[in-house]
């Protein structure tokens, strides 16, 4: 991935103005990679914690993200950390070295999700990561303010359960469209579709994508001809992040009347992390009632 870190001398110059930061009030500082780990920490913590989420920017590449002095100081001050993990976000890896605080719980969705580097890093579409995520929030905020963990155990429960209507839905399109053949010029949505039981082709393509290098003639040529031919019923593509060959194959597959669902790295402004999901659910299920050619 095309990360870039800032220089060593601005992080240690950070650090140094910021070493005795504090807790904004009596709340617990959370600091979150990415703006969905962030939104499920607030809807855990609710009034008793304040969070920032660095990448937010539903226009940014998280791919190549660029960390600054100000990312330092909030994580130099966070009291707990989540981020994802499986090299998605080895910056963050990175930064924790660089700001050591005594106490400060970190939380890696990878490391529950028992991912590595090489592994798919999108791992929040996979229905189990959240929950397992949402655990160890609530763990985490109990411990470090065990007065009052009744909070945390409360906002554990309502967030477990308003992932319901997100089970029911993924389990209404599996029943309907298990099987069903897409593809996507990369792996952002593998976890959902797998769970959806929907067929995925062309995933050689969908990795040299994601791993920032050049496909193959014969995997370029493949996925042509599965548009062409009309093997795709619904084509995926990652909003954030695109090249000429990507929107190539988007403009092929509107030529060709095959249905594209829009996916992001990020969660849109306004949005819960919940209605988030549901609205690409929404979005597949309608591109897969779309009559196949």
């Amino acid at each position: 991935m095309r990360i870039v870190i800032g220089l060593v001398t601005a992080l240690l110059f950070a650090l140094a103005a910021f070493t005795d930061a504090r807790a904004t009030g009596s709340k617990i500082t959370i600091v979150a990679a990415e703006n969905f780990y962030g939104d499920v920490a607030q809807q855990i913590g609710r009034d008793r914690v304040s969070v920032a989420s660095i990448l937010s920017n539903p226009d940014q590449d998280p791919h190549l993200f660029e960390t600054a002095p100000s990312v330092v100081r909030e994580i130099a001050a966070a009291q707990l950390v989540i981020y994802n993990g499986a090299d998605y976000d080895p910056w963050m890896e990175r930064l924790l070295q660089v700001t050591p605080k005594p106490g400060r719980a970190v939380i890696v969705a990878a490391d529950l999700m028992h991912k590595k580097a090489g592994d798919n890093p999108h791992l929040w579409y996979d229905p189990a990561t959240m929950p397992a995520v949402a655990k160890a929030l609530a763990a985490a905020l109990s411990a470090a303010d065990p007065a009052h963990a009744d909070r945390y155990t409360t906002g554990l429960r309502a967030f477990l359960a308003s992932l319901q209507p997100l089970s029911d839905k993924i389990a209404a399109i599996r029943g309907k469209y298990a099987g069903a053949t897409v593809a996507a010029t990369e792996p952002v949505f593998g976890y959902m579709a797998n769970a959806l039981h929907l067929t995925l082709l062309d995933q050689r393509f969908q990795l040299s994508i994601m791993n920032n290098t050049e496909p193959s003639v014969g995997d370029l040529a493949a996925f042509e001809s599965d548009l062409k031919m009309h093997k795709i019923r619904v084509l995926f593509y990652n909003k954030q992040a695109s090249d000429r060959i990507v929107q190539h194959l988007i403009d092929l597959a509107r030529a060709s009347n095959i249905p594209i669902v829009a996916v992001t790295e990020t969660c849109p402004p306004g949005l819960s992390y919940q209605n988030w999901i549901m609205s690409e659910l929404v979005a597949t299920e309608t591109a897969l009632a779309e009559p196949s050619s």
